[in-house]
């Protein structure tokens, strides 16, 4: 009786472990190369990343959501991303999707 609760309590904590999400932030530094209104996805030139995949392409191809937030001199959502072509951003992002934009200073 012991074996079968153990063999139950093991099966329950694996079967909750697989319903939690992955996790797995993806931190991004490089260039805004260009912004799609249409499908909101932007295309960033990839310099620093925690993303092998991305390093190795030197490019990202990332979807902005309506959860998606821009970060522009310490104001939330007080640029457009429209507005930042051309400029070195950060970009936090899980599986594709936007969490975080920040644009960089330039160096001087």
């Amino acid at each position: 009786m012991k074996y079968i609760i153990t063999i139950l309590a093991a099966l329950a904590i694996g079967a909750g472990s697989a319903w939690a999400g992955c996790n797995k932030k993806v931190s991004s530094i490089g260039k805004l190369k260009s912004w799609d209104a249409e499908s909101k996805m932007i295309t960033l030139v990839v310099r620093q990343s925690s993303s092998a995949k991305q390093l190795e392409a030197k490019s990202a191809e990332l979807t902005m959501t309506p959860d998606s937030t821009i970060v522009h001199a310490g104001q939330v959502d007080s640029v457009n991303i429209a507005d930042v072509v051309g400029k070195n951003i950060s970009v936090v992002s899980e599986h594709g999707k936007i969490d975080y934009v920040i644009t960089l200073a330039d160096k001087s």
